[in-house]
């Protein structure tokens, strides 16, 4: 596949790595990347695979009565570092000047990131905070490490008083960090919007639960309260858009990707590139916005349900099909 032709690459979803498939894609040719990267949280780095993923025996490094995501340890910040400054530098490449690159990250790995993404040359103009209530305290209670010390019975009931209520230092997660960075524009932003149709962002659209709000950088997707719902409310998802057969473990709402989607992109022509695609929110949301995409990831069996999941849009709607329902696909 020619390199230099970006419209090979549109609507489909290829099963590659990352950094390979990012060489593939021409440069300056991409509009908005829209993107979830793996965190580097215990299991789930670059490599992660859904399937291990649920081997606790296999995958936990140390702690095998930890879930997914709450072992701490401090190399594994580094390590994402390094590995997201290679990624950060390939998707510099294949913007165009002034596009933006929006990247999702957990709050304590969200200085790795960003560091990452300025250090390959990105412009770091905000960090968006989307907030909600439905999360999981992953905090852990020291009852079982307790009844394991060799201590007397009355020892062991004296220290598990005096320990109630004391637990690991987790604070429930009730946001998500979202880096808004910029390649660098040619000229003004004017001379830059002219040329390439990216750089600017829309502010006709409006948020809140009335849409009469400027947009800023906190956006909720659940109601929260009135104060809240009026300023920062988005389209509320629907609660059937996940899909019974999605197994991806951290999907986000589609109506928060359109969001981000049609406040910084022109018109229809404009291309979303999300190299971290899993089960294709991004491209279902690019999709809905009439937008081309493209997408990757290295799980073959998330690309199988975003396909699924693109294809339940054509159900519903009179338009084209615009994607392809080929194979999971490797560039040559």
């Amino acid at each position: 596949m020619s390199k230099n032709k970006i419209e090979n690459f549109f609507n489909q979803i290829f099963n590659e790595d990352v950094l390979d498939f990012l060489d593939k894609l021409p440069e300056n040719s991409i509009d908005l990347v829209l993107t979830d990267p793996p965190y580097f949280l215990d299991k789930l780095d670059h490599k992660w695979n859904a399937n291990k993923i649920n081997e606790e025996k296999e995958y936990c490094k140390v702690v095998t009565s930890l879930p997914p995501g709450m072992k701490f340890d401090k190399e594994q910040g580094k390590q994402f570092y390094d590995w997201y400054l290679l990624v950060s530098q390939k998707i510099y490449r294949v913007l165009k000047p002034g596009g933006f690159f929006f990247s999702f990250s957990s709050p304590r790995l969200f200085h790795r990131m960003t560091c990452a993404m300025d250090d390959a040359g990105f412009l770091i103009r905000d960090m968006l905070m989307w907030m909600y209530t439905q999360s999981q305290p992953k905090a852990m209670g020291l009852d079982h490490f307790i009844e394991k010390k060799n201590l007397s019975e009355k020892e062991k009931e004296k220290l598990l008083t005096e320990m109630n209520g004391w637990k690991t230092p987790q604070i429930k997660t009730s946001f998500e960090p979202i880096a808004m960075a910029q390649k660098p524009t040619e000229g003004t932003f004017l001379e830059n919007f002219q040329k390439y149709k990216v750089g600017l962002i829309n502010t006709n659209i409006k948020v809140g639960v009335y849409k009469d709000k400027f947009p800023a950088n906190t956006i909720t997707t659940e109601f929260l309260g009135n104060v809240m719902d009026r300023y920062f409310l988005i389209e509320k998802p629907d609660k059937k858009e996940k899909g019974t057969y999605n197994t991806h473990k951290t999907v986000k709402p589609i109506s928060l990707c359109e969001h981000l989607i049609l406040l910084t992109t022109y018109d229809n022509n404009a291309i979303v590139l999300d190299p971290f695609s899993g089960s294709g929110t991004t491209l279902v949301a690019a999709k809905k916005c009439n937008r081309f995409f493209i997408g990757n990831d290295i799980n073959a069996e998330y690309i199988q349900i975003a396909f699924k999941r693109l294809a339940d849009i054509n159900k519903n709607s009179t338009q084209p099909n615009l994607f392809s329902q080929s194979k999971e696909q490797k560039m040559s």
